[in-house]
């Protein structure tokens, strides 16, 4: 069953970064209180949930017949406005409580190119959801802030966000988006690359949690000389009986070169777009790159390689947007002429 709220806070505004992969919810002076996966385990006869974020990831794979595994938000979109409300009402129930003698303002990351119908169907599940208000930026702006991108310079700069459901890529100046490409390659694909692979090439079926894990672990942009082994359980394509395989860690990255190789050819077709002079400025400047997927090994200098642009991580990765929408929350007035909308 799901668990009621623990402690009671009061708070004027909330941002909340809508993942496809984790939902996160920053509160001033507190920092991030919720950073939970954005699943719902759902009974699939009445329809009632039963589990939300952390508690429901341990069911992930182990789910019996009659319980269903629903992921709200897809390639950063609302896929499922019912279960998303359900799960930001759970979220924010968790630090706010039930009854609300305030109702906060929400301030929410949205990718760059979804339509207004999508951007009207965030902002009523924050409303819906408790929220007095609710405010939308766009997720490259806010994850430039987050990794403290001067985006009201003229200069041009680029930022790479590798999100688990989508890759936004953004070329920012004069506080603007100039360019941008949204990529579907993202984290999540590449799990489902290294599921594949192992299937394919090992006879060995293993779960997305499984994936996820040897990703963050044993994942690569570069091949390694030395011959290391990892052993990864799972099902037997074949007799369907469990079994376990000794994999080379070189065949973890072969399994998603071609998904690393995609994102790059959509940095360089935002180049390609890109003014001359402001493509000037991102060759001083440098690429930065954030997200979940930036943290895999070496991928920073493999873009650089293959871009011969300096390209570079941001220090904290995982949560640059909301980190940003933290630092818009705090100078709420400047950026409300500015970047909400």
């Amino acid at each position: 069953m799901i668990n009621k709220a623990k402690k009671i806070m009061f708070f004027s505004k909330l941002g909340i970064d809508l993942g496809t992969s984790n939902t996160l919810i920053f509160a001033p002076k507190k920092g991030i209180l919720i950073n939970e996966p954005s699943i719902v385990v759902v009974d699939k006869k009445s329809k009632k949930p039963l589990s939300i974020g952390l508690d429901a990831t341990y069911m992930i794979g182990r789910t019996p017949d009659e319980l269903e595994i629903i992921n709200p938000i897809k390639k950063g979109v609302i896929a499922d406005y019912t279960y998303c409300e359900i799960m930001l009402n759970y979220f924010i129930n968790k630090i706010t409580g039930k009854f609300r003698l305030i109702k906060p303002e929400a301030i929410v990351s949205v990718p760059e190119k979804i339509n207004s119908a999508e951007k009207r169907a965030v902002i009523d599940i924050c409303v819906s959801s408790g929220a007095k208000t609710a405010y939308v930026v766009s997720e490259s702006i806010v994850s430039a802030i987050g990794c403290s991108i001067p985006i009201a310079s003229p200069s041009g700069n680029m930022i790479v966000n590798i999100g688990g459901g989508t890759t936004e890529i953004a070329v920012i100046s004069l506080g603007s988006i100039i360019v941008s490409e949204s990529c579907d390659i993202s984290g999540n694909n590449i799990d489902d690359s290294i599921i594949d692979y192992l299937k394919k090439i090992y006879g060995l079926i293993i779960g997305s949690r499984t994936a996820c894990l040897i990703k963050e672990k044993y994942g690569s942009a570069f091949y390694t000389r030395k011959k290391k082994f990892i052993e990864v359980k799972g099902r037997d394509v074949f007799s369907g009986l469990p079994r376990s395989v000794n994999v080379n860690i070189n065949d973890i990255t072969f399994a998603i070169q071609d998904d690393l190789t995609a994102i790059i050819d959509s940095i360089k077709k935002v180049l390609s777009v890109t003014p001359p002079e402001l493509a000037s400025d991102i060759y001083d400047n440098g690429i930065i790159l954030t997200g979940g997927l930036s943290s895999l090994n070496g991928i920073s200098k493999l873009f650089t390689k293959a871009l011969q642009i300096s390209v570079s991580t941001s220090s904290d990765n995982s949560f640059s947007t909301v980190n940003g929408i933290g630092t818009i929350i705090e100078n709420i007035d400047y950026y409300k002429k500015s970047v909400l909308k």
